[in-house]
């Protein structure tokens, strides 16, 4: 086949199935890798920064930029030959491409929290008991600080969910909660020492339940838990941004939100596993 005939076969237009290799790879690597992505200018940019980089080192680019070059690099090593065929097709079959890969990436999203809105509630009520006041299973109007449970586990760490004046400023969004304060349902037990603020962090039931949801098998979930390894959590970092949609009362996900800042809250979640992960090294 010709370099025009790859080319071409990448920007067709016609109608795309979940079979596409682009589309499936999105639900893959959205899962598995970055969640919150333009993949359309992820592709564009990335492309764009290795000319660039021939003159200029990635040290000198932003931070920003060297962090969406890093998830590019991601990109590239995880689907063999998709640069080659990047640097062959214009403009508009970049743009293709990353529109398929977004397709499927969202996709998987839409699944995922789909399915864990009804699930979540399974998790959080103890065997035998019902949560009261009752949430609704297809509805999120009644969730998020509306709600004792949800509001709790959404609390910051730090402040006291009990604390009246506490709770009514976080319903009321007079306090603004912010994406480096982490929520208590990313704590074992969903307590937070602030003498020792690393304990229990990514280590809570629910955590490693969305984990087998989503990964394993529905029937997984009501195995034993095991506690999630760092390697894993850093591997799958995006599904706390799923779950905290879930105990939100938001009825739209957005990457772009004001009251979970979920797409802040998600980067800072991989620069603290990014951290650690050097630190292991």
């Amino acid at each position: 086949m010709t370099t025009k005939g790859v080319t071409s076969s990448i920007a067709s237009k016609r109608t795309t199935s979940s079979s596409d290799p682009f589309i499936s790879h999105g639900r893959h690597f959205g899962r598995t890798v970055f969640v919150l992505c333009n993949y359309p200018s992820l592709l564009t940019n990335g492309i764009l920064r290795l000319e660039q980089m021939e003159e200029t080192a990635l040290e000198d680019f932003s931070a920003e930029e060297r962090q969406e070059h890093h998830i590019f690099k991601q990109l590239l090593d995880s689907y063999p030959g998709l640069l080659e065929r990047l640097r062959k097709g214009s403009k508009e079959e970049i743009l293709h491409v990353g529109e398929l890969i977004g397709k499927g990436a969202s996709g998987a999203r839409g699944d995922d929290i789909k399915s864990l809105k009804s699930a979540i509630l399974d998790w959080l009520s103890h065997k035998g008991t019902a949560i009261q006041p009752p949430l609704h299973r297809n509805s999120k109007i009644d969730r998020g600080f509306n709600h004792e449970l949800t509001g709790s586990l959404l609390c910051p760490a730090g402040l006291d969910w009990h604390d009246t004046e506490t709770k009514q400023s976080l319903k009321s969004s007079e306090t603004t909660v912010h994406s480096n304060q982490w929520p208590m349902f990313l704590y074992a037990g969903y307590v937070y020492n602030s003498k020792d603020p690393w304990k229990g962090l990514l280590r809570s039931k629910i955590l490693i339940f969305d984990f087998k949801h989503i990964f394993t098998s529905l029937s997984s979930v009501d195995q034993e838990p095991k506690a999630m390894c760092s390697g894993n959590a850093y591997l799958h970092g995006m599904k706390m941004v799923t779950i905290q949609f879930s105990l939100s009362s938001l009825s739209v996900f957005s990457h772009t939100d004001t009251v979970t800042d979920s797409e802040n809250f998600h980067h800072s979640i991989l620069d603290l596993l990014e951290t650690l992960k050097k630190v292991r090294k």
